[in-house]
């Protein structure tokens, strides 16, 4: 109760009304696998930054490019003996995008060949007596990266100064600055041509604001009245595969400055996050040494001509980037990852556990689990069952689960029989698409690719979720961007693998390619169908959300009422958009929060019971119409 200490008019606010239930997102997915590039932790990598190796959010495929890589083959043996696989985690992104997905987390997992080799690109730019190295931000081919470095002239900033007699200064340049000083009456450098050592100084500035100017190997110069004064910078451009050219400008080569190229293109915390490389340099900034001035100017003449006569611009080439090796599917190291060391906050958590680190997530896929070749489909069966334990772990998720490529109907079968959950479900088959990376040729016939099914299968949850509801089976639906399924599903085909909780993707004379399917891996009659699943999902994480507010409220009918009243305005929202059955509200749901729920112990533990029942909608797999004859003089 408020204090009234002193006689006056007090007025408070009050709620007439019980806390409303916000409905949860369900369409938001998780993929964990293998990627071009992209964030991933790895011993002495980035680990400051806002979000540094952590699984990143991505809401188009435009953005997965930037951030990941393309849909190009890795360097990766699956264990069929082909130096290149396909970058099925890319094109499953690809695909979900595609078929209505909108939100994407994603964890890249990424195996080094050995200790001593990481798979990180990196080029040493020697200087005299010292040396800076551009390395690439994460490990992976991509990395091996060209960077051209061309310096860029400024308008001349050389003014007279009336305060030091006179005497020529830089107009808005503070220490590190570097100049390029042409002595009056000289035709000054053409842009873009090569810097020359002689002519560069570096600024320097005393207690007054006076500047001098440091020239390489020692010494310094003072312009006359007539000299020109420009200020140079760097332009880096960082072109990883033709398609994509990143530039920065205005970078400069001391840390005293505002834009240091040490600052921008940093490891931990770049200024564009999704940056490719970093410039590994010292960043000493002492006062009173003259060196640290100097080597401003040494390390820019480095960089734009590397010291070895390359012709103008400088372009290094990184090097030693490899995609490294295919992760085991249940290893820490591998898709299921490690949890985050609770002792140590920069080693994070990696693959499926890093996943489980996101509560918004719904959906999660392994799209490179179905890839691997062995007998038996030993891995993949493994993977499957890390996928399906992590979703039964976080509660709150479904996995999807993809068949092993090129399953038979006894071998999917097989598959099958050694899962059982309701929080996984399983699709086959694997879907063939035109390669997007190949250009038409004529008189030549496309190729075509295999792709595992969770990329279009989770898109068109997304999709059913946003467009009917969690609700709604995610069966029946069109998939977007293929040209034919791996193996044709008929009727008969599908008469054995649907009682059996096989999703089958099936195409139709004049209706097109459709998911026909919504069960779940389990034995469990109670929880066989995907909709039902999910819709508990969404129920139970969108009151664990909501009811936060009556931990240590005071544990009496005031809060079972405010509780009761809450969960009962939500199940309604839900029974009018057609989640439940019943023709009334009765029908459809009960809530009860009292003293039928609770006993005296309950209460004298801090234990608060409230117990909900709901008739959730099951979809309609078997449509039947009774048709007999009729007479024509039958009567009503």
């Amino acid at each position: 109760m408020p204090e009234y200490l002193a006689p006056g008019v007090y007025l408070e606010e009050v709620s007439f009304r019980a806390k409303s239930i916000a409905g949860v997102a369900t369409s938001t997915t998780g993929y964990a696998g293998l990627t071009r590039y992209g964030p991933v932790q790895y011993v002495d990598g980035a680990r400051l930054g806002p979000r540094s190796s952590e699984p990143r959010l991505i809401t188009s495929f435009t953005e997965f490019e930037r951030v990941f890589g393309g849909l190009e083959p890795l360097a990766v043996d699956r264990g069929d003996g082909i130096p290149v696989s396909e970058g099925y985690l890319a094109h499953a992104a690809r695909a979900f995008f595609l078929n209505g997905g909108t939100r994407l987390y994603v964890a890249r997992v990424f195996t080094a060949k050995a200790d001593d080799d990481p798979g990180l690109a990196f080029a040493v730019v020697n200087l005299p007596g010292d040396s800076a190295t551009w390395r690439a931000r994460w490990p992976g081919a991509y990395g091996n990266v060209l960077v051209t470095v061309r310096a860029v002239r400024k308008r001349n900033v050389a003014f007279a100064d009336a305060r030091f007699g006179g005497v020529v200064q830089a107009k808005a340049l503070g220490r590190g600055a570097v100049v390029e000083i042409t002595a009056g009456g000289a035709t000054p450098p053409a842009d873009g041509s090569d810097l020359v050592g002689g002519s560069l100084a570096v600024v320097d500035t005393d207690a007054a604001g006076r500047q001098t100017f440091h020239q390489v190997g020692g010494g310094t110069v003072v312009p006359d009245a007539q000299a020109v004064v420009k200020e140079v910078v760097l332009q880096v451009s960082v072109d990883p595969d033709g398609d994509r050219v990143d530039v920065y400008n205005d970078l400069a080569t001391h840390p005293g400055q505002r834009r240091w190229i040490g600052k921008i293109l940093q490891l931990d915390d770049p200024e564009d996050e999704n940056s490719v490389v970093y410039l590994d340099t010292p960043a000493p900034n002492d006062p009173a040494d003259v060196g640290t001035l100097e080597r401003a100017a040494t390390l820019m003449l480095a960089l734009e001509t590397r010291f070895n006569g390359a012709p103008h611009p400088a372009s290094i080439r990184l090097d030693h980037g490899n995609d490294g090796t295919m992760p085991g599917p249940d290893s820490p190291t591998g898709l299921l990852g490690r949890e985050a060391d609770p002792d140590v906050a920069t080693v994070k958590a990696t693959g499926l556990e890093a996943l489980a680190e996101i509560d918004d997530i719904a959906i999660v896929a392994l799209p490179d689990s179905g890839s691997y070749i062995d007998d038996d489909n030993v891995r993949a069966r493994a993977a499957a069952l890390a996928l399906i334990g992590h979703a039964e772990r976080s509660r709150y998720r479904i996995a999807v689960v993809d068949a092993p490529q090129g399953s038979s109907l006894t071998e999917i079968r097989a598959f099958r029989g050694q899962l059982d959950s309701t929080y996984g479900a399983l699709y086959h088959p694997w879907v063939e698409v035109l390669d997007p990376l190949e250009r038409p040729t004529q008189g030549a016939p496309p190729r075509r690719i295999l792709l595992p099914p969770s990329g279009f299968v989770t898109g068109i949850y997304a999709r059913s979720d946003i467009a009917r509801g969690v609700h709604k089976a995610p069966a029946n639906e069109v998939v977007r961007g293929l040209t034919r399924f791996e193996a044709n599903i008929n009727k008969p085909r599908q008469d054995v693998l649907n009682p059996e909780g096989i999703n089958a993707l099936r195409f139709f004379e004049g209706r097109g390619s459709r998911v026909w399917g919504a069960r779940t891996v389990t034995s469990d009659p109670e929880w066989t169908y995907v909709n039902v699943r999910r819709f508990f999902i969404y129920l139970e994480h969108s009151i664990d959300l909501a009811m936060q507010w009556a931990v240590f409220e005071p544990n009496g009918p005031q809060l079972w009422h405010s509780i009761r009243q809450a969960v009962e305005d939500f199940l309604f929202v839900q029974w009018q958009g057609g989640a439940l059955l019943g023709s009334k509200p009765a029908e459809a749901y009960f809530v009860r929060c009292d003293r039928t729920t609770m006993t005296q112990n309950d209460l004298d533990n801090g234990r608060l019971v409230c117990l909900i029942g709901v008739a959730p909608t099951k979809p309609a797999e078997y449509v039947i119409f009774r048709v007999g004859q009729w007479t024509a003089d039958a009567r009503n």
